[in-house]
């Protein structure tokens, strides 16, 4: 399941994309937006990459 993780940031940049055009906006008007998204995951699978290494020693 670890090896999925990276599906998750793709898939809520999918679905903000997806927001953002059904709204009338650009991509480049969510730039902050998919900062947030990707700023999110990184910290959310760091925090489990942590743990595994942690919990592993």
């Amino acid at each position: 399941m670890i090896r999925l993780f990276f599906l998750v940031p793709i898939m809520m940049c999918a679905i903000w994309w997806w927001y953002l055009k059904s709204k009338g906006y650009q991509a480049k008007d969510g730039v902050k937006g998919f900062a947030y998204i990707i700023g999110f995951n990184t910290l959310i699978i760091g925090f489990f990459v942590f743990m595994i290494w942690f919990t592993s020693q």
